[in-house]
């Protein structure tokens, strides 16, 4: 019994210092983000974090658990759904509530939102589909055609929003003459750096305290009964943290455009950058890689694509579509619990 209670002393003093770790990493990034613009502050964040999943997921799968293949991609799939639905639908509704509708660039946002759906589907349904082996699996050929095809994709994105189209990531005029941040004074480059070194060791911490609760997660989760899927949302929250947090900060302060950039900027690098990493791991330490989704989250994820396609279609939103989102996303959880 004195045990069990300094083990659940242990898990709660880790989990407060991980939240403190994840608002100084928030705090630091949003720091080199007003210095840098738009969108780079948003890139900043969402490579910190997939550097944060990766380092999760690969420890995980080389432990070689039961159920260790299916850890990328509960993970990943977590993360579109968590953004899309649960980010993205709680960043509505709080702005919704606080200044009723939000304005934002319906250009950039599209545009993420189909190099997402391309991603998703290449790298989730298409291990369904295909018949080179059997079941929800690539053969290696394919996993890195996959994996080589995801880098690129999401590398033309990244040239799309910071070179050539960048202006499609900014604040609409309107927004920017009422946001203080906007036209506050820059921080100083020693600052900035103070700011990345921080943001670094922040970020270190987190992965080290992430690493020791997932045992605790995974134990938690096989006490519980409940699906090991459950493992790979308990490890994408953890991972969405920062961002989750920076998006809702900004979207109070009617910057629904940033919060917009940070969701969709880590479901973006999540199987963009994530996966890649992960195939290459896979395939030189030959461990078994699962990828594919079953015919009910399939479901689940075109839903949410296509509602997020409606939601981010006009440029504007209200707190009603801040709901619908929001309750796609409990029926995400619910039935991850009961399938």
């Amino acid at each position: 019994m004195t045990n069990l209670l300094s083990q659940t002393w242990f898990i709660l003093l880790m989990s407060i210092t991980l939240i403190g770790g994840v608002l100084s990493a928030v705090h630091h990034a949003e720091v080199v983000a007003h210095k840098t613009g738009e969108p780079f502050g948003s890139l900043v964040l969402a490579i910190c974090v997939t550097i944060i999943e990766v380092s999760l997921i690969i420890s995980m799968m080389l432990t070689g658990h039961e159920g260790s293949e299916f850890i990328a991609r509960d993970a990943v799939f977590a993360t579109v759904m968590i953004v899309i639905n649960g980010v993205i639908g709680l960043c509505i509704f709080i702005g919704g509530l606080t200044h009723h509708e939000m304005s934002f660039r319906n250009e950039g946002t599209n545009s993420a939102l189909a190099v997402l759906t391309a991603l998703a589907t290449f790298i989730l349904v298409m291990p369904i589909v295909t018949v080179s082996t059997p079941g929800p699996d690539f053969t290696k050929g394919q996993l890195a055609f996959a994996g080589i095809a995801s880098f690129v994709l999401y590398a033309a994105f990244l040239f799309f929003q910071t070179v050539s189209h960048r202006d499609y990531y900014l604040p609409k005029t309107e927004d920017k003459k009422t946001d203080i941040n906007f036209h506050a004074l820059k921080p100083s480059n020693l600052k900035t750096a103070a700011s990345v070194a921080l943001l670094i060791l922040s970020l270190i911490v987190v992965v080290g305290l992430a690493e020791l609760l997932s045992p605790a997660i995974e134990a938690g989760v096989k006490a519980a009964g409940a699906p090991k899927t459950i493992v790979g949302i308990a490890i994408a929250l953890l991972v969405l943290l920062p961002e989750g947090f920076a998006a809702v900060r900004a979207a109070r302060a009617n910057r629904l455009q940033s919060s917009l950039n940070l969701a969709l900027g880590s479901a973006l690098a999540s199987i963009g950058l994530s996966i890649p990493a992960i195939a290459a791991i896979a395939i030189f330490f030959d461990l078994p890689l699962s990828l594919g989704i079953s015919s009910l989250n399939i479901t689940l994820m075109y839903l949410s694509f296509f509602i997020g396609a409606l939601t981010l279609a006009i440029g504007r939103t209200t707190l009603l579509q801040g709901v619908v989102h929001l309750i796609i996303f409990c029926e995400y959880l619910f039935l991850s619990l009961v399938p």
